[in-house]
């Protein structure tokens, strides 16, 4: 995940049944020592601990290769100028072989494809660090954690610090994290697919009904655009990364079958600051009633999008058109059962009965966002 976090739990307690299949697992080998085998049994971990296993390896593997002057230099200089950094790209040799391992165990945890791209970043745990790391002090290496508690840090020699999540400590520690930006694109391309071969239509370019065209000169469709949005601030840790946002439109299709349709949502990277980024949230010409619904959603680096898929189709699919609209907001967050969670659930907000005519701000259920939404005629060429 990119720097400078965002993360939404202030009431996600309240939100247990949301989306978002966490992690679990076994921890990699780092290059100076290889950990002990597993012993072989029928247990299922989660994608959450999976994901954070193979970050902590990571982070002690990155650590013990700080003995080696020149690599502590490239770190240093990559980190001073850089807000996040390619990790796997950074390295060689023997650490770079145990962070691709690390990249493809991560990739498989979170249901991507191995072929997804270096996910591992590095990062400045606060700018605050700057000048001791410029000044020569010795920086200890940390995973993100993936919850509020105490933070592990690793130095050169192996051993572990525990660090307050709340306080910036003095020392600099870098931060081994995934990159989001990248596993959330790659994640909606699985979801949506996913969803498709699970019978569930997804954000597929559907033909406009011809009814919905009021003339062949004025073909086109309509839409709704988001000219403003914001979310509520809550002074996350240091130690964590930007959210990865990104929005769930369900409703019914002209087929009267439910549909979700993933949008992603990049830019919203501070807390308590209103964007206005003009993107287009429903495409009206998908749907069979004039009224759609919005799950927003966080990725915090441990979802696994097939599992999420799997989830929402087996309960998405069991509704059916009676005619008349139904709001889809509670069978989504229905969806995923309270004990695939490991930490704070991934729900940031949600919008019931969303109208292709409103136009003003609509604040969403849960108090955490609003939205200014306006109606958009996308025209024909």
């Amino acid at each position: 995940m990119r720097p400078r976090h965002l993360r939404r739990r202030g009431a996600l307690a309240a939100a247990a049944t949301t989306l978002a299949v966490l992690c679990a697992g076994q921890t990699l080998a780092a290059p100076q020592a290889a950990a002990a085998p597993v012993a072989t049994q029928e247990v299922r971990t989660s994608p959450a601990s999976e994901v954070h296993a193979a970050e902590d390896a990571a982070a002690r593997a990155v650590a013990a290769a700080l003995t080696d002057p020149s690599w502590r230099v490239r770190v240093r200089q990559a980190a001073l100028t850089s807000e996040e950094v390619d990790l796997t790209a950074l390295a060689d040799g023997a650490l770079r072989t145990t962070l691709a391992a690390a990249d493809r165990r991560i990739a498989a945890a979170k249901g991507l494809a191995p072929d997804v791209g270096p996910l591992l970043r590095l990062r400045l745990g606060d700018p605050s660090m700057r000048g001791a790391l410029t000044a020569g002090a010795r920086p200890w290496v940390a995973a993100a954690t993936s919850d509020d508690g105490p933070v592990t840090a690793y130095d050169s020699t192996g051993r572990t610090h525990t660090l307050d999540a709340r306080e910036t400590p003095a020392r600099p520690v870098y931060v081994v994290d995934i990159d989001g930006s990248r596993a959330l694109a790659a994640g909606l391309d699985v979801l949506h697919e996913e969803l498709a071969r699970r019978g569930v239509r997804s954000a597929g370019p559907a033909p406009e009904p011809q009814q919905a065209r009021t003339s062949a000169a004025a073909a086109g469709l309509w839409t709704t655009r988001i000219s403003a949005v914001s979310l509520s601030d809550d002074q996350e840790p240091w130690i964590k990364g930007d959210a990865e946002i990104y929005t769930l439109v369900t409703g019914f299709g002209h087929d009267g079958k439910v549909r979700v349709d993933p949008v992603d949502m990049p830019y919203l990277d501070d807390d308590g600051t209103v964007y206005r980024p003009q993107q287009i949230l429903v495409n009206w010409s998908s749907y069979k009633y004039d009224l759609a619904d919005a799950v927003m959603m966080e990725d915090d680096g441990s979802t696994n999008y097939r599992d999420l898929a799997k989830a929402i189709a087996a309960i998405l699919l069991t509704v059916t058109d009676q005619g008349a609209y139904i709001p889809l907001v509670n069978a989504v967050l229905d969806a995923i059962p309270d004990d695939w969670w490991t930490d704070d659930p991934d729900y940031v907000d949600s919008w019931y009965t969303l109208a292709r005519t409103d136009n003003g701000t609509r604040h969403g259920a849960r108090g955490n966002g609003w939205m200014t939404l306006e109606p958009y005629f996308v025209q024909e060429l």
